[in-house]
């Protein structure tokens, strides 16, 4: 099946083609056509899949075939790095330069953005929390919106959005199209998302939290100490290309990059901290391969559009096990094969038996020896890894990990 066959305009298909989509994904078969139609839907499928394309080629097509002002569609995004990955992908599928979109995001100031919304785009994308301030600033007019789009709805449940997301609703008309996709989806989530809509057609192409059969699974486990000595030797020994480190803190982000930067690896790191032009740059420097390793928290497990991460290593097992799903969704995507590990301390074990049970996938142990797995008691050389994470850090410790020279 090729895109024209799904209902889109010979235009949009030519723009498809274009950019390599040589045949439509299952969500995009599915989603396209009933989008299409002016239905409520609700999509669910793993991630990685294109969902972004399933709602934008068809909210596209509709924008041009009626074409009139006003903002006509809001998209709704948990993070920053999601938003922009939506607006990317909406200027390289929009064939019609005279359809704009705006993007509103934190991070940066509210001038520029005052200023886009004032160059009347047909389509918003915004975080829920800066979307607000505009409303409150009265720079926003939701007469004309014909379509909603909650994409990773359970995120900005998880991230505390939605009451946010409530008063959006209550702004809108109420005769519109509602659009909610999401990797996974609780029946909480599920339960709301049915009531703000008017008989959503679901379209689920995977089980819920699914894993991409792309992405090979793995678990190291580890002595808690010992759990950078294993990273730093797991980075140096094997020949790993691009390389997505997932903590679960921002102060750990912090410290395994400074320890990383210390033995001389090119790496850089985002999370909430950062400023948006450091988060930014941080992702660039990723994608162009400046920089080898990217450590994140899980604001970037939603938000990190790379094909070729050839490994996700979950340095922290999550807390929640659907972002396990979303961490190693980063790897293994457009059908390319991909690896993620993740290092399990014994008090991570339960955490990872929750993994296990929602993916209904038995994750590979593999033990390496002098690492403490398995109640080994880790080696005297590996256990001072925190040497180089702050205060108290023995001479013997910092020794151990001084940086190598002549590489």
């Amino acid at each position: 099946m090729n895109f024209s066959e799904l209902g889109l305009v010979p235009a949009l298909a030519r723009v498809c083609q274009s950019l390599g989509y040589t045949e439509p994904t299952p969500i995009q078969k599915r989603a396209i056509p009933i989008v299409l139609t002016g239905s409520d839907l609700i999509g669910c499928a793993e991630t990685g899949t294109g969902k972004t394309a399933a709602f934008l080629l068809p909210i596209i097509q509709r924008l041009q075939e009626r074409p009139r002002p006003g903002v006509r569609v809001l998209v709704l995004a948990p993070t920053r790095e999601l938003a922009m990955q939506i607006e990317a992908s909406f200027r390289s599928l929009c064939p019609v330069k005279s359809l704009k979109a705006a993007i509103l995001i934190g991070g940066t100031g509210l001038g520029k953005q005052t200023s886009d919304l004032r160059g009347r785009p047909s389509v918003v994308i915004a975080t829920p929390g800066r979307l607000l301030d505009h409303v409150e600033r009265g720079a926003l007019d939701f007469a004309q919106l014909e379509t909603l789009v909650l994409d990773e709805a359970d995120r900005m449940l998880d991230m505390g959005f939605w009451p946010a997301i409530r008063r959006v609703l209550a702004m809108l008309p109420a005769k519109r199209q509602t659009l909610l996709f999401s990797a996974t989806m609780s029946p909480e989530i599920e339960q709301l998302a049915r009531t703000t809509m008017k008989e959503p057609k679901m379209v689920e192409v995977s089980r819920r939290g699914t894993a991409a059969a792309t992405v090979e699974q793995k678990a190291y486990p580890v002595a808690l100490e010992s759990k950078t000595a294993l990273l730093i030797d797991l980075l140096e020994r094997e020949r790993f290309e691009r390389v997505l480190v997932f903590t679960r803190t921002r102060r750990g982000a912090e410290r395994l990059s400074h320890i990383l930067q210390a033995r001389e690896h090119k790496v850089n790191r985002i999370h909430a901290d950062r400023t948006q032009p450091q988060r930014e740059a941080a992702l660039r420097g990723f994608k162009d391969g400046r920089h080898r390793v990217l450590v994140a928290t899980d604001i970037a497990a939603r938000g990190i559009d790379v094909d070729s991460v050839s490994h996700v290593i979950n340095y922290d097992v999550p807390t929640a096990p659907e972002d396990y799903v979303h961490r190693i969704g980063r790897t293994g995507r457009a059908g390319n094969a991909g690896q993620a590990i993740t290092l399990v301390s014994p008090v991570d074990e339960l955490s990872m038996r929750a993994i296990e049970r929602l993916t209904g996938q038995k994750v590979e142990r593999v033990v390496l020896p002098g690492f403490g797995g398995r109640g080994e008691a880790a080696p005297a050389w590996k256990a001072p890894v925190s040497a180089l994470s702050g205060r108290g850090a023995s001479s013997a410790g910092r020794r151990s990990f001084r940086p190598r020279r002549g590489r």
